[in-house]
């Protein structure tokens, strides 16, 4: 048996999972520890507090070695993006900025106007152009005369800085690379004249690495302060989309996957990235995956709806929930399909301050019934969102080099028996739902593939996924409606 840990780090929280798997190949988890991660505001921007972070993977490493467990090896992941600033004496310079920060607003559209071009970018690139991505960061940071980043000696992504921390070595992880608009998707390694663009060098960023490479071993002071030995420290898919996708239990190339909670990400494993007009066009984004692949996906509003909705509700009845999602999901059953649609990824539902009156006036603008009570309301996100599945799903069947023949549903959707069905139904396709943590896995068992001799490819991963844990399967109900309301959705949403 190995075992191993993983460090998953999210946006708001965190946790450190013990991963064992066994000579049988069966994975045993179990979560250690569990943080929040709050954002700080102060100076008119947003930061990340990365000695906290730190301070937590101590804790669980401390927690496993009071219990005398011996570890194979350590691994981090995290969101995309964002970086740290390291200083010539190899120290923290300043907390990092977060993503939320709005000093990005108006730099990406200053980039753009006076640099390099949407098209000109998208081309290098592959990578849809959003505000918050780190060639804007830096570009914002320039352009205010940032110190830390003026009198940064190195420059590492999240995962990499955590690393280092636990370390002493500088790198750069591929996966996390990849969403940072740095990386040239032909060379697949960070793009010399973007980096001169604003104002950075490559050396800055460490040598590239791939999910599954030895980083180091913890420095004599972390084994001290921990109580462990050497243990390795290993590059998994530090992109936290990238291990879960990962860790899919797939049993072939011919699927999409769909990361299904607060938000959406709908795709597939290319052999080459895709960059093409009808890519830019329809704003595809192309991430490094594993095993040298490509993860073409969209980003899709997700359950963000619903939530935004429920947090009204609950405010309305004085700060308790108005109802739980399965007795919402009870309700929406008894509302007719496809009453009304609307289109989840419009502006007008990034961050209403009522998200009901949103959906209502989308509805009323549209000519449609308007939904008011939270079953109807419930029912429209529902049908919305399927229909939504149904058009990036023919996206991505466009680009794909071979028939797309299921769906893997991951994340806490997964558990949403209704919007399940719903999904096969609309796009005609088996969906296999499950499992809700797939992040978690991929971190341990990119770990293995670097101790395990048996673990040879993310097949391999993907086998013992399927004999860890339990999936339902959901076959397509097809009716004549699904293909007339999905007509009506077009017309009405574009």
């Amino acid at each position: 048996m190995k075992t191993y840990f993983a460090a998953d780090l999210g946006a708001t929280s965190g946790r450190t999972i013990l991963g064992t798997l066994t000579d049988e190949g069966q994975l045993h988890t179990e979560e250690l520890t569990r943080f929040s991660h709050p954002l700080i505001q102060t100076r008119g921007h947003y930061y990340w507090d990365i000695l906290h972070l730190y301070n937590e993977l101590l804790r669980g490493l401390r927690e496993v070695a009071q219990r005398g467990i011996q570890l194979s090896g350590i691994g981090i992941d995290t969101w995309g993006v964002d970086s740290v600033c390291i200083g010539a004496d190899g120290g923290v310079l300043r907390a990092p900025r977060s993503y939320r920060d709005p000093a990005t607003f108006g730099a990406m559209d200053h980039y753009l106007s006076h640099v390099h071009s949407r098209e000109e970018l998208y081309g290098i690139t592959g990578t849809e152009i959003l505000n918050f991505n780190s060639i804007f960061q830096y570009h914002a940071m320039r352009l205010e005369g940032d110190s830390a980043l003026e009198q940064a000696d190195g420059i590492l992504f999240m995962p990499d800085a955590l690393a280092y921390m636990l370390t002493g070595e500088r790198v750069c992880e591929y996966t996390i690379a990849s969403t940072s608009g740095l990386l040239n998707a032909t060379t697949r390694d960070l793009d010399p004249e973007l980096l001169r663009s604003v104002g950075l060098r490559r050396e800055q960023f460490g040598r590239l690495v791939q999910p599954g490479e030895q980083i180091g071993t913890l420095t004599p002071e972390l084994q001290q302060l921990t109580g462990l030995g050497d243990v390795p420290v290993i590059a998994v898919a530090g992109h936290d989309t990238q291990a879960a996708i990962a860790a899919l239990p797939a049993e072939g190339p011919d699927m999409a996957y769909l990361s299904s909670g607060t938000w959406s990400l709908m795709g597939i494993e290319t052999a080459e990235p895709v960059i093409t007009e009808r890519s830019r066009t329809l704003n595809y984004t192309n991430e490094g995956g594993v095993e040298g692949t490509t993860c073409l996906l969209k980003n899709i509003c997700g359950m963000w709806l619903l939530e935004s909705c429920r947090r009204e509700w609950a405010e309305q009845q004085g700060g308790t929930l108005a109802t739980d999602y399965d007795s919402l999901i009870r309700g929406a059953e008894d509302v007719p399909a496809f009453r009304s649609l609307i289109y989840p990824d419009a502006p007008d539902f990034a961050a209403p301050q009522s998200m009901v009156q949103a959906i209502q006036e989308y509805c009323r603008r549209t000519e449609q019934p308007v939904p008011e009570t939270p079953a109807e309301l419930t029912r429209c996100i529902f049908d919305s969102l399927v229909m939504r599945y149904r058009e990036v799903l023919s996206h991505l069947q466009e680009f794909s080099s071979e028939p797309i023949r299921v769906l893997h549903i991951i994340g806490g959707g997964s558990r949403n028996a209704m919007l399940c069905q719903h999904t096969a139904n609309a796009l005609s396709l088996p969906v296999v739902a499950g499992p809700t943590e797939c992040t978690a896995l991929g971190n341990i068992l990119l770990q293995a593939t670097a101790t395990c001799t048996a673990l040879t490819s993310r097949w391999d991963m993907r086998r013992i996924v399927r004999a860890t844990v339990e999936t339902r399967r959901y076959e397509p109900q097809t009716t004549p409606h699904y293909t007339e309301a999905y007509e009506r959705y077009l017309r009405i949403c574009h």
